[in-house]
């Protein structure tokens, strides 16, 4: 008989310990794919597909639309032929692990059966206890998504809440007065969904023109956000911008050159709108996580993976000179993340979560948490989120993060750094303990049955 690998017994023992999936796009109410077009044609597929030839590189209509059977329909048949081109990615195995193990589909999929699995996943998505199961399977506990998602609280059990609303240091392609439309579009109005990347502008209500203006757009946003429903607010960091102090006559001045803005009045609105923000969250008394993205820059359709090291020279100095702000950082370039390590060491208020976007992908997440593991104490960082929009991705992402961190903590165990039972300790830690203390997760009530409309 074959003895297992030391890998294999750490697998084995890892399946057992549970997790919070600390960030995802969910939607309460409706957690489970609701056709093959919300598994296929998830993003991170759709850029893999536009790479391969696919002529459309766009997401489908986002929430709170749904696409309609004729977009799903046209957009399934159109990536249909370039399937074959992606099957050596790490995505694609994503793809392949859910239509295996949640839908016992073991069939090149292709335009003359695809239909058939879209009726199976149809059919499925009626049953309202399918998404628990998806997530019993792989030992998720909780889960974070957006709060405009939450729908009417029936997934509340299982679901617990982020604000992303002003993205007001993202920058956004061919635009330079982005920081001031993120706050104008929330000024006067309660939260919802953010700007999607490359999404159009609507028309605002209020426009910023002077600097009382800009006081007090931040202030009611601050002032607007729902502290006792979330666990995080969420916003970009893009490399692009310049941070900087920025005075009053400096913004005042920048404002008026708004209609001809470039780069130089981009990076004055970013930075002294982001100074007005964390200087007024500083003063609120029901501190939430300041998340923040890292790494990824607008393109035409999704974006880069990008940083330079003036950023994270910056970012250092934003988060020494707010101590009372607890900032969380997603990271989407591998290169940067020994610099976020030592931020995290010297930075008492800076923890990482997870591997976000680009750098999900096997060899740099195991990059990632053997980075993480042998320089940042176990209570600053967050082992998992999944980035999903169905629990069908949650799950697929959990397994190919366990299988990841199984090999980096069996390397650790070979060369006598952790004994079998500090590596799944440390994995326990990570995965489910880091996110109730840092993140302010909790555990789900068992006792308590999902309501469900």
């Amino acid at each position: 008989m074959t003895m297992p690998s030391l890998n294999d017994l750490v697998e084995e023992r890892l399946e057992d310990v549970p997790i919070m999936d600390a960030h995802t796009h969910l939607v309460g109410g409706r957690m489970g794919a609701r056709g093959l077009h919300d598994v296929l044609l998830y993003h991170m597929v759709i850029s893999e597909l536009y790479a391969a030839g696919c002529p459309s590189g766009s997401r489908l209509t986002q929430y709170p639309d749904c696409p309609s059977e004729e977009e799903a329909s046209a957009r399934i048949e159109e990536a249909l032929p370039y399937l074959p081109f992606i099957r050596n990615t790490s995505t694609y195995w994503g793809l392949h692990i859910i239509l295996t193990d949640l839908y016992d589909w073991h069939e090149p999929l292709v335009l003359d059966n695809w239909r058939r699995l879209d009726g199976i996943i149809r059919e499925r998505s009626a049953d309202p206890s399918c998404p628990q199961a998806v997530l019993d399977r792989v030992h998720i506990d909780r889960v974070t998504t957006e709060l405009a998602r939450r729908g009417d609280g029936e997934d509340d059990a299982n679901l617990q809440y982020a604000l992303e609303w002003a993205f007001f240091t993202r920058c956004q392609w061919g635009e330079f007065d982005t920081p001031l439309y993120e706050l104008e579009r929330c000024w006067g109005r309660p939260p919802e969904s953010p700007t999607p990347v490359g999404g159009a502008r609507p028309p605002t209500e209020r426009t910023i023109r002077s600097l009382d203006d800009v006081d007090a757009a931040v202030l009611h946003y601050v002032g607007t956000v729902p502290y006792d429903q979330i666990v995080a607010l969420t916003n970009h960091i893009s490399t692009d911008l310049h941070f900087q102090e920025v005075s009053d006559e400096e913004m005042a001045a920048a404002l008026a050159r708004r209609a001809n803005a470039g780069a130089e009045e981009r990076d004055i609105y970013a930075s002294y709108t982001h100074e007005k923000f964390l200087g007024a969250l500083e003063e609120r008394p029901d501190r939430v996580v300041y998340q923040f993205s890292l790494g990824a820059e607008p393109l035409p359709f999704e974006t880069g993976s990008r940083i330079s090291q003036t950023t994270i020279a910056q970012l250092a100095d934003i988060i020494a000179r707010h101590p009372k702000v607890h900032f969380q950082c997603f990271l989407a370039n591998r290169h940067a993340n020994q610099s976020l390590c030592t931020l995290a060491r010297e930075l008492p208020n800076l923890s990482l979560i997870g591997y976000w976007w680009h750098n999900f992908y096997p060899d740099t997440i195991r990059q990632v948490m053997g980075e993480r593991l042998d320089m940042v104490p176990v209570n600053k960082q967050i082992g998992f989120f999944s980035d999903a929009y169905s629990v069908e991705w949650t799950y697929a992402k959990a397994i190919i993060v366990r299988k990841q961190l199984a090999q980096v903590l069996a390397q650790r165990i070979d060369q006598g750094q952790y004994t079998v039972d500090d590596a799944i300790g440390i994995a326990r830690s990570i995965l489910y303990e880091s996110p109730q203390t840092l993140l302010g997760m909790r555990r789900r009530d068992r006792e308590t049955p999902v309501v469900r409309s």
